[in-house]
């Protein structure tokens, strides 16, 4: 599934419904350049999941958690060298558990992702740096394009 976007409201209202579908043990893999949407998008996931924290990105942190209707682990893993670094965070535990898993920069840790990832690909459009194409992939739920 690909979707356009004109401005962040959009990638956030984006985001909204995907999390409207999203179920315990989903792991969601977010990929694309700096500044390409990322956080924004997992505002809107987390406030469809009932999250009342303010969403901010957790470079630094590496993994962030928060209380919803489901537990949500926002992942970033821009400063991890790799897949190793990855599975010494322990994150099997989250990855495998009864949240949502939400992955900044999942590019570099893929194989240590369950198949069934879905993937959330961002990207800037050159015409204009407010839009983005998102593309959907692995999405294994019905009637994403209808209201719920």
């Amino acid at each position: 599934m690909t979707f356009h976007t004109n401005n962040a409201d959009e990638t956030l209202e984006l985001g909204k419904r995907l999390g409207s579908f999203l179920k315990k043990g989903d792991v969601v893999a977010l990929q694309g350049p700096l500044a390409a949407g990322k956080t924004t998008i997992t505002k809107g996931i987390a406030l469809s999941l009932g999250v009342k924290d303010t969403i901010t990105s957790p470079t630094f942190c590496l993994i962030s958690e928060y209380e919803g209707r489901i537990p949500l682990y926002h992942f970033d893993v821009y400063r991890l060298q790799g897949a190793d670094d990855f599975a010494n965070l322990g994150a099997e535990d989250m990855i495998y558990g009864d949240g949502v898993c939400l992955i900044e920069w999942s590019e570099k840790i893929m194989e240590e992702l369950p198949k069934k990832t879905i993937i959330v690909r961002l990207g800037v459009c050159e015409s204009d740096q407010n839009a983005r194409d998102i593309k959907i992939e692995n999405w294994p739920y019905e009637n994403f394009g209808e209201e719920k």
